[in-house]
């Protein structure tokens, strides 16, 4: 393991600090953020969050976590886990946060000699369970390099008190951030001079979000960049690990893309108007919903319809028919009114008539709310819910059912009945 130069360290970290906080530190949302990864005594693979404010780095660990639960094929005991087994699935949820970046693992470190023969940089600080004010806190951190992710999960199993103690959200915070690169970030982000947590409400940016989700820090949810008079809009660039749903898309105050709402695994970050909780199903993504967001790609304004001259790139990016000829033929097909457009629902017709849905009509869900004044009895578990796809949509727009809602950005036609008879709370 090797030590950054102390000059380095420390311009680096302040560098970090002014990305997050900004050019100063409140006290008072400091200390929200200054809780470790614990998880609830009710629920052994739920996290708990004390405060509102660290949502933004426990909501995406969290789904990392369920992640791997699902890979694991555990079965129907995937609830009834022992202690090291947590700390298994936590390693890993950090670690798979981490390698989203493009640079070697980093981790922020304070207090220990530093191992040998290693080369990625880590933050840590002492265990001691003590409250230090921000300063003291920032002063206490120091850089540390590892080369492999083997490295990193062995530094954290063995002191796995770095993410369980005081500081544990807030040094991965550091490590994500110096893993990344603070240059980097700030050339993914909509505004650079906005700091990543906000310094009046404490909340995280959906830029940190998307950092946590995703591996870029990017201020937009939609698939791809998006020209808007003439400035450019980062979105999502890729099909993600784990998804994100917005209520606030059924107001229209952001769009969601299919990256994002189709992930590779079947867990998806809820994000309400001040709080991220967590939902959970099985469903991989079918072939015909790759079509409709490989088709959407290029379609970036959402119009629904493509120029013809795209067709060739589809049907190549989806690995079907692209020779010029059956392209032709094709496009003849598709616009026979020699409009040079081709609609979404028309090449779905065409190439994927029997359309099958990866969510059957009947499924099980799992909703997680890691703040115990948000859960039933103040008891952070898994709400678990029946849901039924009904043949025709149901739009509910109702403020007294904004996980309905929610839902309803993905699946409009949705309706769940929770075992517990409660509503979970988004907030």
């Amino acid at each position: 393991m090797a030590d950054h130069s102390s000059a380095s360290s420390y311009n680096e970290l302040q560098e970090i600090r002014k990305l997050l906080w900004g050019p100063y530190v409140k006290e008072d949302v400091f200390r929200r953020w200054a809780q470790g990864f614990y998880f609830s005594k009710d629920e052994p693979t739920a996290l708990v969050q004390s405060e509102g404010g660290p949502c933004a780095v426990l909501a995406p660990v969290q789904a990392f976590i369920l992640k791997s639960l699902l890979s694991e094929s555990i079965g129907n005991n995937w609830r009834e886990v022992d202690a090291d087994k947590c700390n298994e699935l936590l390693v890993q949820a950090v670690c798979d946060i981490l390698t989203q970046s493009s640079r070697p693992q980093c981790v922020v470190a304070n207090g220990e000699e530093p191992l040998e023969n290693s080369s990625a940089e880590l933050i840590e600080t002492s265990a001691k369970r003590q409250k230090l004010e921000h300063e003291h806190f920032h002063a206490q951190l120091r850089l540390l390099s590892l080369e492999r992710v083997q490295d990193v999960e062995a530094f954290y199993f063995e002191r796995i008190e770095t993410l369980r103690e005081t500081f544990g959200v807030l040094l991965l915070l550091y490590s994500v951030i110096s893993t990344k690169g603070v240059e980097q970030i700030r050339s993914e982000m909509n505004d650079p001079a906005e700091p990543l947590i906000d310094g009046t409400y404490g909340y995280g940016s959906q830029s940190l979000i998307n950092l946590m989700l995703t591996g870029r820090a990017v201020g937009h949810v939609w698939d791809h960049d998006q020209d808007v008079g003439g400035l450019k809009l980062r979105g999502i660039d890729r099909q993600s690990e784990v998804g994100f749903l917005a209520l606030l898309e059924h107001l229209r105050y952001c769009e969601v893309g299919s990256f994002l709402k189709n992930p590779k695994h079947p867990v998806w970050v809820m994000g309400s108007e001040t709080h991220l909780t967590e939902k959970r199903l099985v469903s991989p993504e079918t072939p015909s919903e790759v079509a409709r967001r490989v088709f959407k790609s290029f379609d970036p304004e959402g119009n629904n319809f493509i120029s013809a001259v795209l067709l060739q790139d589809v049907l190549r990016a989806l690995e079907l028919v692209s020779e010029t000829e059956y392209v032709e033929i094709m496009t003849k097909k598709l616009d026979a009114e020699n409009l040079g457009i081709i609609l979404l629902n028309a090449f779905m017709e065409e190439f994927f008539p029997e359309e099958k849905q990866s969510t059957p009509d009947t499924f099980t869900l799992f909703h997680y709310n890691g703040l115990p004044r948000s859960c039933p009895d103040g008891r952070v578990m898994y709400q678990e819910g029946n849901a039924v796809l009904l043949e025709c949509d149901m739009k509910c727009v109702l403020e007294s059912n904004p996980m309905l809602t929610c839902l309803q950005t993905k699946w409009p036609n949705i309706e769940v009945q929770w075992l517990s008879n409660v509503t979970p709370s988004l907030n």
